[in-house]
């Protein structure tokens, strides 16, 4: 076994996949139910025979929103009225939809934002020692 099969479907866990720059989820092996973020139990069928399963990081997007009024972090990372940011839900090429930080788009104008339009997966990685993280991303397929 590796340690990637040793971890439970956690929030912590998935939280430890992003660090590494890997978008893992879970697969369920009894309908073969794929999930991201990962379930240690399947919504479909109820089975908790789950798999971790790594995503190519390819999808399309499926929507977004502009954010202007930012929660608290945001606001402390400089966005705002005058800088937005973008948010939005990604179809992967599995087929499971994610919610995620967009980048590489003018969230000012997002009328040039065209839906269904390919992006790939990216990681942000804040902060230093103990308050590292990274927090997932799609940008544009270049």
């Amino acid at each position: 076994m590796n340690e990637t099969t040793m971890l439970p479907f956690t929030h912590a866990s998935f939280q430890q996949h992003l660090s590494a720059h890997r978008l893992m989820g879970s697969r369920c092996a009894a309908c073969g139910a794929m999930h991201l973020p990962p379930r240690a139990i399947c919504p479909a069928c109820r089975s908790a025979q789950m798999t971790w399963v790594e995503f190519s990081g390819r999808g399309r997007l499926a929507g977004f929103t502009s954010v202007f009024i930012p929660p608290t972090v945001m606001a402390q990372a400089g966005y705002g009225r005058e800088n937005p940011y973008l948010s939005g839900v990604v179809e992967l090429e599995e087929g499971p939809k994610i919610s995620a930080r967009l980048l590489g788009l003018d969230a000012a104008h997002p009328e040039g934002i065209s839906i269904g339009q390919p992006l790939v997966v990216d990681f942000i990685d804040q902060g230093d020692g103990e308050k590292r993280s990274t927090v997932l991303a799609f940008r544009p397929l270049s």
